[in-house]
C-alpha cells in the first residue's frame, strides 16, 4: 500500500470515528476508546520504528502486570 493511499485510509477512518463519537446511541465511551486504541496499534504496526516502540511498551506493561514469584 502506498503512503498516499495509507494517508487517505487513515483520514477516512478518522472521519468515521468522529461521526461515531457524535452518535449518542449504542456503545459507551470505553468501547470507543478500545476501538481507537486498536486502530492506533494497527497504524503503529505499519511503520516499523513506531511498531518497535509499541511492542516494547506493551512488553513493559505485560511484565509489570505479571506478579513476581514468591
Amino acid at each position: 500500500m502506498s503512503f498516499s493511499k495509507l494517508v487517505q485510509k487513515v483520514k477516512s477512518e478518522i472521519a468515521f470515528y468522529k461521526g461515531l463519537a457524535k452518535d449518542t446511541e449504542g456503545a459507551s465511551g470505553i468501547e470507543y476508546a478500545i476501538v481507537a486504541a486498536m486502530v492506533a496499534v494497527v497504524i503503529a504496526g505499519l511503520s516499523s520504528g513506531v511498531g518497535t516502540s509499541i511492542k516494547t511498551l506493551f512488553a513493559t506493561i505485560t511484565t509489570a502486570l505479571i506478579p513476581a514469584a514468591p
